[in-house]
């Protein structure tokens, strides 16, 4: 259960970091407030898994799952570079992630 609730933090993080992109320097109302929403929800989210998985562990999958979204979401929406290097780096994120999950018990 916990790592369900890790995944949905993550998936608030990834939220909020394309908010704060729309938002515009937090200059469009209602997108800024739900942008906050979503990074209450992700730190709540992370709190609560947090009180079964290692601090180490869980923060380092939470950021590695915000980051691979943004990333994502960058080239998506926002038409940044998918370059060969940038996908390598993705993958490197990606299979650490997935080596952090494995060896916690």
């Amino acid at each position: 259960m916990e790592w369900i609730m890790l995944l949905i933090a993550g998936i608030f993080e990834i939220s909020w970091a394309i908010g704060l992109k729309y938002s515009h320097g937090f200059t469009q109302p209602v997108v800024s407030v739900i942008t906050v929403i979503c990074m209450i929800a992700s730190f709540y989210f992370l709190a609560i898994a947090l009180k079964n998985l290692p601090l180490g562990t869980a923060y380092a999958v939470w950021t590695g799952i915000g980051t691979l979204g943004t990333v994502i979401l960058g080239i998506i929406l926002f038409k940044e570079p998918a370059t060969a290097i940038r996908l390598f780096c993705i993958a490197l994120i990606i299979s650490g992630i997935t080596g952090l999950k494995l060896i916690t018990h």
